[in-house]
């Protein structure tokens, strides 16, 4: 028998909590990552203690939560009841143990399996818990999940409540950076659900007066077409409108304070009873695509004892309110049919509105049924032998994957580039999509030319976003050009086209830009990759006399074997943001509208003259 084979007693291991976490850290956390996405760990991290102290607020315990973030290290002061001292080391890092475990203290919580917070501990380099409770204090302090400290109870008059600090480990997440973008995100995210609570981040202020329209008139861009109707009860609160520029459907799902990113059955709900009550108000069978075009909406409930997907819980599962409860289609659907009836048969305005609304999009659609019919099958038979797609094996969309927040596409410029990351990615979750050299300047054109040009055509498949991004095939949509004029032009254009057709999927953080090299620095022992002209110069510096020096002028010119260190686990992804206050159709008309004075000043003022 051959050793390898051999299975004894030997074979059989116990880990401690924290070593499980530590080796595991997806199945807690989903993905790790440098801090580039909004899903990567670091982020979940901090979200799992602000939950705690979310739930304070709900239970009525605390108004406010004070956050302080010091490049890596973080502390959450909420002002609830406190940890009870007693078991306030247990609740950070014994397994199996927390209070949320006791439905009559937190009856409609987010965090409910206790993992949470021991997640963070285990992560954490460094890890600091303090309770004030009952005139009372004291704190523990942790590495990796180990105790390191643990102090006495002392008399304190500070007031009541939890502080947590802690620090992400460096060995797991690698040289990881906190975006201040992607937290103020979810910080607004906190208070429109929590009306009334306050938090602050380094002393700024996060405060909403009326929920969920606060938030969709924070995400709206240009007019509606009406305003806002905003229906809510003590368990459901919804927000929408349509708007006027938008194309596309957008939406903002919640569960007991959780941001479900991916929906769930909740929203799938509040969409299939939207159109129903609509059909029934007008009494008229229209295309469910027709009344969802270019909403925007938000919806929010609370149920008892939610069953997500994940324990980063960006999905619900759950088909029931609670035990002995109706289902959430059931309970979604009689809310909307009662609320939203009874709002537009008194608002005859926004009714009429929205019908005229509906009556356009059914004219748009059957105008461009026609070239969508021609374009999806020549997408399907091309798909076949699409030589620009090099797919991956896991999906974004596949709600089995184990690894769909990894699932990316690389969109690259010409034969060579797409050569060198097809031959080095991992086939897993990497995907490759080649661009026959610049495409078209979208910008003014309407969505007819997605259908018509046949390499958008074969993206938008591709990538599988035609009518929402609730299919989304990758998590990441990477553009991979070289850091020439050429490149940079390429990048634009594509930018360009999601802007102009898909802003949803910048909105929602999905869309990067690869940084690569711009030379390499070797001596015989050492090889460095530097991004900037100051690495360049600083590696020369510490490398010696005379080291070689190679600026890549392109991505083909990398070898594969050398191209798989740049998008493997260290791979450097610039994320393309969007907030509230970019306007797109100026921000798009300036730079790809025709050429104008004002942008050749731009161009000249902001010209880099590489003297390499």
């Amino acid at each position: 028998m051959n050793q390898n084979t051999q299975y004894t007693e030997d074979n059989i291991k116990t880990l401690e909590w924290q070593e499980h976490i530590r080796i595991r850290p997806g199945m807690y956390i989903g993905k790790l990552g440098d801090g580039s996405s909004p899903d990567d760990g670091i982020y979940i991290l901090l979200k799992e203690i602000i939950d705690n102290s979310i739930d304070e607020y709900v239970m009525g315990a605390g108004r406010k939560i004070d956050l302080s973030l010091d490049n890596t290290i973080v502390k959450i002061r909420d002002y609830g009841r406190g940890i009870p001292l007693g078991k306030m080391v247990d609740a950070v890092s014994k397994m199996n143990t927390g209070g949320k475990y006791d439905s009559r203290a937190f009856k409609k919580s987010v965090g409910l399996n206790g993992v949470g917070t021991k997640a963070v501990n285990a992560l954490s380099s460094y890890f600091k818990v303090k309770s004030i409770r009952d005139g009372f204090s004291r704190y523990a302090e942790f590495s990796k999940g180990v105790l390191t400290y643990e102090s006495p109870q002392i008399e304190s008059k500070e007031r009541k409540g939890t502080e947590i600090s802690f620090e992400p480990d460096f060995s797991i997440f690698g040289n990881f950076k906190f975006r201040k973008e992607y937290i103020d995100k979810m910080l607004k995210n906190y208070v429109y659900l929590n009306p009334g609570l306050k938090i602050f981040l380094n002393g700024e202020e996060y405060f909403s007066e009326n929920g969920l329209q606060d938030l969709l008139q924070d995400n709206i861009e240009g007019d509606t077409i009406y305003p806002i109707i905003h229906l809510k009860d003590e368990d459901i609160e919804v927000a929408f409108t349509h708007s006027e520029r938008s194309q596309s459907e957008a939406y903002f799902s919640f569960v007991n304070g959780q941001h479900t990113t991916q929906g769930g059955t909740h929203l799938n709900a509040f969409k299939e009873a939207f159109v129903k009550t609509i059909r029934e108000f007008y009494n008229k069978n229209y295309d469910a695509s027709d009344i969802r075009k270019s909403i925007i909406a938000a919806v929010s409930i609370k149920i008892i004892e939610p069953v997500f997907e994940s324990q980063t819980k960006t999905k619900l599962g759950s088909s029931e309110m609670g035990p002995d409860l109706p289902t959430i289609r059931t309970y979604i659907n009689d809310f909307l049919k009662k609320h939203l009836d009874n709002f537009l048969h008194k608002n005859s305005e926004a009714a009429e509105a929205l019908q005229r609304k509906i009556i356009i999009s059914e004219k748009e659609r059957k105008e461009l049924s026609g070239i969508q019919k021609l374009a999806r099958e020549r997408a399907k038979k091309v798909s076949l032998h699409n030589k620009k797609l090099r797919d991956c094996r896991q999906h974004y969309n596949d709600q089995k994957s184990q690894r769909k927040l990894e699932s990316t596409i690389f969109i690259t410029e010409g034969d060579s580039a797409s050569g060198s990351i097809t031959k080095s990615r991992d086939v897993e979750t990497q995907a490759v999509f080649s661009l026959r050299g610049k495409p078209l300047n979208c910008y003014g054109l309407t969505k007819k030319i997605v259908y018509e040009n046949e390499e958008f055509n074969l993206l938008q498949s591709a990538l599988n976003i035609e009518i929402s991004l609730e299919d989304l095939r990758y998590n990441n949509v990477v553009i991979a050009t070289d850091a020439d004029v050429d490149g940079m032009h390429i990048r634009l254009l594509m930018i360009t086209f999601f802007l102009q057709f898909f802003p949803d999927l910048i909105k929602n953080g999905h869309l990067y830009i690869l940084q690569t090299p711009l030379f390499r620095v070797r001596n015989k022992k050492e090889t460095r990759y530097c991004y900037t002209d100051e690495e360049r110069l600083k590696a020369i510096h510490e490398l010696g006399k005379n080291p070689e020096i190679t600026r890549f002028k392109g991505l083909g010119e990398i070898s594969p074997d050398e191209f798989k260190n740049f998008i493997g686990k260290d791979i450097k992804l610039e994320p393309v943001m969007l907030s509230k206050n970019t306007p797109i159709e100026e921000l798009l008309d300036f730079y790809m509208g025709k050429n104008t004075q004002t942008r050749q000043e731009f161009i000249i003022n902001n010209l880099v003259i590489d003297n390499f």
